[in-house]
């Protein structure tokens, strides 16, 4: 894979993301439609509903490209939030040590999904939607009964704010430089792609095709173990069989909006970013229309299926082009 720097990576998305106009075109029209829709204090709160979803998207979408996926991401937030409860019960724990711990337990389902899937061998899709399910129940007998009261120094984490920016946006902000620098200028990075293109040949060239997705996976778990502290911290209470749920289906629909390919080897960072903003535009755009609760989710279901549409005609388009290239060069010559 030939070598981009960061500028040209962020060029690149902007115009393989057709996203980026519906998005600038839904939020006009809410804000005609409403007058309320560019008002701070609604902005805010779309920035800390689509952080929490960024900071597990990067990488879930980072996995996708490597030809992976993680579906257990919204159960593995539902035991990071009570693992992060558990500590801080009524106040009395360590906020610091409360992150470090339910990062650990994100990391630790993290990493038991790199054992199955990359030294064994079994399907990802299988095994994260096996682990889905298994660690909501590990995080219910952990926790029963919803924990809450957890002190205003842990609340800061999630209600929190910086220069009148929520602390879990900058975290967000942060976290997804740092994956955007990543993947367009590490070795790593461009290896990541190569794994999502095409593995055999990838391992033909040296790229460790294990080491890679099996560390991505564990850095999934734990950014989703983190992400529950947000939440919990937000709610301040951790309902054990509610937080979380259907999480993993936001995250993908997010991430396979902003241009990531289920087939892996293709998307990037600024697609990510877009595909967080519109969905986290879209449900509050739904809220300030006045559409119900069953609207709404019928609207989650239809993004997530024009996602995936979206996805698999971007992928023929971009096929059929580089081979349109191809038989032109070769003409050429």
């Amino acid at each position: 894979m030939t070598q981009r720097n960061l500028p040209a990576a962020i060029l690149e998305g902007i115009v393989r993301t057709p996203l980026l106009i519906v998005l600038v075109v839904l939020v006009i029209g809410v804000q005609l439609a409403t007058d309320s829709f560019f008002g701070w204090t609604n902005i805010r709160g779309i920035l800390q509903d689509s952080a929490i979803i960024a900071i597990v998207a990067v990488p879930v979408a980072m996995l996708l490209i490597a030809g992976y996926i993680d579906l257990s991401v919204g159960s593995t937030l539902a035991l990071g939030g009570v693992v992060a409860s558990l500590v801080m019960d009524r106040g009395a724990g360590n906020p610091a040590l409360a992150v470090l711990l339910a990062v650990v337990a994100g990391a630790a389902v993290g990493l038991v999904n790199a054992v199955v899937v990359v030294v064994l061998g079994l399907n990802s899709f299988i095994t994260t939607l096996g682990t889905l399910t298994a660690v909501r129940g590990v995080a219910q007998l952990v926790s029963p009964t919803p924990r809450n009261n957890f002190g205003d120094a842990f609340g800061l984490l999630g209600l929190g704010t910086v220069g009148g920016i929520p602390i879990s946006v900058w975290i967000a902000v942060l976290l997804l430089i740092a994956a955007a620098v990543f993947l367009a200028l590490t070795p790593a990075g461009r290896h990541v792609y190569a794994i999502g293109v095409n593995r055999e040949a990838a391992y033909l060239s040296g790229v460790r095709v294990r080491m890679l997705p099996f560390w991505l996976f564990a850095l999934s778990g734990g950014m989703a173990g983190f992400a529950g502290t947000i939440v919990v911290a937000r709610l301040n209470s951790a309902p054990a069989g509610q937080i979380g749920a259907g999480f993993e289906l936001v995250v993908l629909t997010a991430v396979l909006l902003g241009g990531v390919a289920l087939t892996g080897g293709e998307g990037g960072i600024f697609g990510v970013v877009v595909g967080v903003l519109f969905y986290g535009a879209l449900n509050n755009s739904l809220v300030l229309l006045g559409v119900t609760t069953f609207w709404q989710a019928v609207a989650s279901g239809v993004a997530l299926v024009a996602a995936i549409g979206l996805s698999a005609l971007t992928h023929v388009l971009r096929v059929r082009l580089a081979s349109a290239r191809a038989r032109r060069l070769a003409a050429a010559a």
